[in-house]
């Protein structure tokens, strides 16, 4: 199934536009699904119906959803507390009652999340769009599969898991209590939970729609934009610059954010795949204003971002890891090696990646930033790689 996750600055329109992506979709005969996590209900009263907790037909093919974070908050920590009934009354604890309970900060994200899994799995339809948060915060959920994941490893290894039966024995000889099994088998759940969402988010079939407002603003914000979603290996298909004003305004006012607008388009139209949406003057509602907007069509989902390792050990000795990043800033990267894992940070934005096999038997001998792309220099270690082989 094709997934479009669109994404921008704050106040941008991207709502708006994931609206109309669908809409769009749904008359070309996409069986198409829009789902979107706001609070409030921003996404009907675009589309011009309610939407909730389970998915609504808002036109021919098209359905509307948006996750109830608080409900599903509310059975997670139910289900966790009959799980855990025995460590709670161990230390005495009172149970929470459902109705009592409020969503924590992030609830409705782990509640896009799942929803994305579970119309990426097993819903009907051949099209997912994904009205997400500004990016920040967009980058933060698309990252949490993979960081949980990781934690979860670290935190429950696999090689403890196969001393199951040796751990009420560990526990009486070490005088203090092991972990239960419920902890394990809930941490297995949730890597099947987490490895199902990390695969729709790393699918190749999975691009990225920014919407901008073209201005100084809108472009420092789609640089960023570019760079974090590269870091996280996502491929950006197109850049829907919205809001742009038509034709040349008499006031000078217009005129002069006619002209800035006029300069980042510019920029724009030689980097990204760029699409124009007018300013309608007023905010859109229903399908003729979404109608309206000549958004970019689902298309094909392309080429998967890739992170090459080129062999130069005959002619400068060394192996080259080749990781896209569009518009990075030299000053702003920063690369560590930790063990098998390197951990890369551009500006706010930061990423631990595995080494390719190849390189774990390497020692990190420079890097540079040239046309976007970051080169890390590797040499073998004699240690570990000896000469000859």
């Amino acid at each position: 199934m094709r997934t479009i996750l669109i994404t921008g600055q704050g106040g941008t329109g991207r709502t708006t536009v994931a609206a109309a992506t669908a809409l769009k979709a749904a008359r070309e005969g996409t069986r198409t699904l829009v789902l979107s996590a706001d609070r409030t209900d921003t996404l009907g009263a675009v589309l011009g119906v309610r939407t909730g907790a389970e998915p609504v037909e808002a036109a021919p093919n098209l359905a509307a959803w948006r996750p109830d974070a608080a409900q599903r908050f509310r059975d997670d920590l139910t289900a966790f507390q009959e799980r855990a009934t025995s460590a709670l009354d161990l230390l005495g604890a009172t149970r929470l009652d459902a109705e009592e309970v409020t969503p924590l900060p992030g609830a409705e994200e782990l509640a896009l999340l799942r929803a994305l899994r579970d119309a990426a799995t097993s819903g009907p339809y051949d099209l997912l769009v994904v009205d997400l948060p500004p990016v920040p915060q967009a980058l933060a959920l698309l990252s949490l599969p993979e960081e949980l994941r990781r934690y979860l490893r670290r935190l429950l290894p696999a090689e403890r898991q196969a001393a199951r039966a040796l751990r009420p024995l560990l526990g009486r000889l070490a005088g203090v209590p092991m972990p239960a099994e419920w902890l394990y088998e809930t941490a297995a759940r949730w890597d099947v939970e987490l490895a199902t969402a990390e695969a729709v988010v790393g699918d190749p079939a999975t691009t990225v729609r920014l919407v901008a407002e073209p201005g100084p603003a809108g472009a420092d914000a789609v640089r960023a934009a570019a760079t974090a979603l590269a870091l996280r290996g996502m491929r950006v298909d197109s850049l829907v610059a919205n809001r742009v004003l038509p034709g040349a305004p008499k006031d000078p006012w217009a005129a002069a954010l006619a002209a800035q607008q006029s300069k980042a388009l510019d920029e724009w139209r030689g980097t990204y795949a760029l699409h124009e949406l007018p300013h309608l003057g007023r905010d859109p509602r229903g399908g003729d204003d979404l109608t309206a907007l000549a958004v970019p069509g689902a298309g094909e989902s392309g080429q998967p971002v890739e992170w090459p390792v080129t062999d130069h050990l005959t002619d400068d000795g060394v192996l080259v890891w080749h990781i896209p990043l569009p518009g990075a800033i030299r000053e702003e990267l920063d690369l560590v090696r930790r063990g098998d894992e390197l951990v890369v940070s551009a500006g706010q934005f930061r990423r631990i990646v595995p080494l390719p096999s190849v390189l774990r038997r390497c020692t990190v001998a420079g890097a540079a930033l040239r046309e976007g792309e970051l080169r890390v220099r590797f040499t073998p270690d004699p240690g570990l790689w000896p000469q000859g082989r």
